[in-house]
């Protein structure tokens, strides 16, 4: 199993560090590596987008040439797992501010997205979640300029809330969270993502 980290921006090492643990942890032989070409796509059967700064992310992939076949894996069933800035590059819609920065969207899951949603920098928390599908222990959500999911439809699915905002969501193969959880020592949210790409390779 070969998971590519889309390495422009953001806690690329991290994400890395976390998914080859989950890997152990999951008794499953693998690597994460860090992507940046398209011919790295071809190579891996599953893909995470990190944090970061969602506009400036979008242009790099589209610079790169492999925001159209990130697009194209996405739809046709390769797991990715976006954070923070990576769910809202997940999302078929923004809010204004997406809009008026022209923020390019993967236009992948069927939700709608607010970036900043809990306040700037400053603003940044921890807080506990209630994140049912990880088990009954609460999941450890680390938000730094965090977006929220203001609205789903279709078959998407939420998987938890803080302050009353969607804050993780999963449709199919896609999963996005609004936190960081390549931050903390707990895998469940790599395992949980790792455990779509084993069934879709299987």
């Amino acid at each position: 199993m070969k998971i590519g980290v889309i390495g422009f921006q953001g806690a690329v090492n991290e994400h890395i560090t976390a998914t080859e643990r989950a890997m152990r942890e999951l008794g499953l032989s693998g690597e994460a590596i860090w992507l940046k070409d398209d011919a790295q796509l071809s190579e891996v059967d599953g893909l995470i987008i990190p944090g970061g700064e969602s506009t400036t992310i979008g242009r790099l992939i589209s610079n790169a040439g492999i925001f159209e076949k990130i697009q194209e894996m996405g739809k046709s069933g390769v797991p990715i797992l976006g954070t923070c800035a990576g769910l809202i590059l997940l999302a078929k819609e923004g809010g204004e501010e997406i809009k008026e920065t022209k923020q390019p969207l993967l236009k992948l899951m069927d939700m709608k997205v607010i970036r900043n949603a809990f306040g700037r920098q400053k603003e940044s928390f921890e807080t506990d979640l209630e994140v049912p599908a990880f088990g009954e222990k609460p999941f450890p959500g680390i938000f730094i300029r965090a977006p929220a999911i203001e609205e789903v439809w279709g078959n998407v699915r939420t998987l938890a809330k803080s302050k009353g905002k969607i804050v993780a969501a999963e449709q199919e193969n896609l999963l996005a969270m609004a936190f960081h959880p390549e931050l903390t020592s707990d895998t469940r949210t790599h395992q949980y993502y790792l455990e779509k790409v084993e069934r879709n390779t299987s």
